[in-house]
């Protein structure tokens, strides 16, 4: 069982020691000249407004927790797609049945105006 998966543990392992030497290097040899300006916070080209003090909206985190949900519906669903002839149909059927509860359950929120940015 090991066998099989050698090939990723070396590449896992290759992966880790080159970014490691790479980062090392970076350490090593990069400029290191902090000052004021490389120390702000920097979004899209422009000096970020936001303070501390600054809340983000009820709406924000329902968007954010909605997408967190049907984004994880793939999770669920990729690897009936991918098998689906060894599942059969009831394999397909169950799909279907998963699908059409998100879709209500997306219906619902839709209707109550939880996507409505405000």
């Amino acid at each position: 069982m090991l066998q099989a998966y050698l090939p990723v543990l070396v590449f896992v392992a290759l992966g880790v020691a080159i970014a490691s030497l790479f980062a090392s290097v970076n350490r090593l040899l990069g400029p290191r000249r902090p000052n004021k300006v490389k120390q702000e916070p920097y979004e899209c080209g422009l000096p970020s407004d936001v303070t501390k003090s600054f809340r983000f909206g009820l709406s924000f985190y329902m968007i954010a927790m909605l997408f967190i949900l049907f984004d994880i519906e793939v999770v669920f669903l990729y690897p009936v797609a991918v098998q689906l002839e060894a599942f059969g149909v009831f394999a397909l059927v169950e799909t279907a049945v998963f699908v059409a509860l998100l879709m209500l359950g997306f219906v619902f929120v839709w209707r109550r105006g939880a996507l409505e940015w405000k």
